[in-house]
């Protein structure tokens, strides 16, 4: 196997690796209420509880509220429709990777800046924050490795890419 055919099933073994999480953290917002009426029988936390209890009344009386869940989990999807360009062809899609990277730098702010108006708590914050500290890692390994795959001849990377 040559280098350039190694490092390309090292990229896409990563890619699916990221996708998987991407899918699974979209779609964990489609059964809110349910998952955290699991949640509060696993722990036992006010915050946990109040936050249970508000979506138990949006979807009693407000439904149309968790309609915005759902479009935060078909947009995880759609987001991970895109990475199928960096599968086809990594080099010449390396962009999608830093849009996601700049996506993920972009979830600090929004946890500290939207938080805080919010009234979530600063640890929940925190957790909220963890998800770009921890999805922009398969990301920088994907980058690092496409720009290494970029950097061996071209004849090698032209057989690669899928038409």
């Amino acid at each position: 196997m040559s280098e350039s055919s190694a490092l390309l099933r090292r990229i896409r073994a990563w890619l699916v690796l990221f996708l998987v999480c991407l899918v699974l953290s979209g779609i964990t917002a489609f059964p809110l209420v349910t998952e955290l009426h699991l949640l509060n029988s696993l722990v036992d936390n006010d915050w946990v509880r109040r936050v249970t209890e508000g979506l138990d009344r949006a979807d009693a009386d407000y439904p149309f509220l968790l309609y915005g869940t759902d479009w935060l989990a078909f947009a995880h999807l759609v987001i991970a429709v895109f990475f199928y360009g960096v599968y086809r062809d990594p080099v010449r899609n390396i962009w999608i990777v830093e849009a996601g990277m700049i996506a993920c730098a972009g979830v600090i702010p929004l946890a500290l800046i939207c938080g805080p108006i919010r009234g979530i708590p600063f640890w929940w914050s925190v957790i909220d924050m963890s998800f770009g500290v921890f999805g922009v890692v398969p990301l920088l390994v994907l980058r690092r490795m496409i720009k290494r795959l970029e950097a061996l001849p071209q004849r090698a990377n032209a057989a690669l890419a899928i038409p």
